[in-house]
């Protein structure tokens, strides 16, 4: 009878610490995704700044997008935007969201700055799990290896040096990382195709052109 006793408290205590366990993982969850959201939009506002700095544009970054739908770009079957830097109106360099697929541990998720003359404005990475001392340092906070693509231009497919040195190409690898370097320069190639296959949409995009002030005739 004791030992019929011990083992039901014994159940009912592990019961209740489940119960209890399971609760604090999914209030801790409701309660930091707000939080983790915030902390992504803060860092990708900072990160598309970087980019194109607010001096030299005259619109709000953050607000004039363009939906993309493009898995084999995002990574996703859903749309995501894609925001236009303009001065004087007009689409001076295009930001596109870009998923790495093939980063060493997973998606490395980036952004592409692309001007209208397909040259880069620069490239940033968002988010990743990459190796900390080797394969982190594609962020700018890691080391300055990501401003290499600054001003860089991209022939096609027909261009074997858009690769890491280890491939042939013009873009330094780590010393012990090369997978993680190769994800974020093939990422980068896939967005300068989809610019250029969609250049006219992107940079003649007249929805937030036609936009006048308040008051204005």
């Amino acid at each position: 009878m004791e030992m019929f006793t011990a083992i039901r408290n014994s159940a009912v205590g592990l019961s209740i610490f489940a119960v209890i366990t399971s609760g604090a993982i999914a209030l801790t969850q409701v309660s930091t995704k707000d939080q983790i959201m915030v902390n992504e939009r803060e860092a990708r506002a900072k990160a598309l700044y970087e980019i194109v700095p607010r001096e030299s544009i005259d619109n709000n970054l953050l607000e004039d997008t363009y939906t993309v739908s493009a898995a084999e770009l995002t990574g996703t079957d859903g749309p995501s935007d894609a925001f236009l830097a303009r001065l004087g109106g007009q689409v001076i360099t295009v930001i596109l969201p870009v998923t790495a697929p093939d980063g060493y541990t997973g998606k490395i998720n980036m952004i592409v700055g692309i001007n209208a003359d397909e040259s880069i404005a620069g490239v940033r990475v968002l988010a990743h799990k990459e190796t900390p001392g080797l394969g982190d340092k594609v962020e700018l906070k890691k080391s300055d290896w990501v401003l290499n693509f600054n001003g860089q231009r991209y022939e096609g497919d027909k261009d074997p040096s858009w690769a890491v040195k280890k491939d042939g190409g013009r873009f330094d690898q780590f010393t012990g990382a090369t997978i993680t370097p190769r994800a974020v320069v093939n990422a980068t190639a896939r967005a300068i195709h989809y610019f250029r296959e969609h250049k006219t949409a992107l940079l003649e995009n007249r929805e937030k052109l036609t936009q006048q002030p308040a008051g204005a005739e």
